[in-house]
């Protein structure tokens, strides 16, 4: 079974140290001077977000329901600690969560120290809707974006895709503007001329 390797990494929002205020150089007025950047802790409720962020982009990925369930359980798990995760952590003791394997336990450190989580994802790529597939032997189509032409779109086919981008729909997406519509309406054109040289495309339906 045919599998594709991908690394992802999640980023806290704002970053866990402040901005750098170099760049203000107008003097202050006195009691109005500014205050150090402090590293913000990172709470169990943000922790537990990540980890059930993760769950379902696996889940819209048809990743490893084991896997899924693991994330699941480690954001209800640190939702439930009497205490804060990074408390824990700095002491140098171990989460008081069953079940959580050592993987896991690497990410959510990760996440407090740092504020982001890098893992990889195998995605089975025949676990994949067909559509899915197809849209990927387009240039310029990776998974991800296969998968929202996909769901958001309906697009499940070559012929479909280059309707939807004559159409004007796909810069509708979100991250999706004029430009990235034609290159795929030009990629799909070229796939369905080469496979198909006799059809018009104004045929498509």
């Amino acid at each position: 079974m045919q599998i594709m390797q991908l690394t992802q990494t999640i980023h806290l929002v704002p970053p866990l140290q402040g901005r750098s205020r170099k760049h203000v150089t107008q003097p202050t007025l006195p009691g109005f001077e500014i205050e150090q950047d402090q590293p913000v802790k990172v709470t169990n409720r943000q922790i537990a977000e990540v980890l059930s962020s993760v769950a379902d982009m696996l889940a819209s990925q048809n990743g490893n329901p084991y896997r899924i369930q693991a994330y699941r359980n480690a954001a209800r798990g640190v939702l439930d600690l009497p205490e804060p995760a990074a408390d824990i952590l700095a002491r140098g003791e171990a989460l008081p969560i069953p079940g959580l394997g050592q993987r896991l336990r690497l990410r959510i450190a990760e996440l407090v120290q740092l504020g982001t989580m890098t893992f990889q994802n195998g995605l089975y790529m025949q676990a994949l809707p067909s559509g899915v597939r197809s849209l990927l032997t387009v240039e310029h189509v990776g998974v991800y974006t296969a998968i929202r032409l996909y769901e958001e779109l309906g697009i499940d086919s070559i012929e479909k895709l280059w309707l939807a981008a004559q159409q004007k729909r796909i810069r509708t997406l979100d991250g999706f503007g004029s430009r990235s519509e034609a290159r795929l309406k030009e990629a799909a054109e070229h796939l369905l001329q080469r496979h198909t040289r006799k059809q018009p495309l104004g045929g498509v339906a």
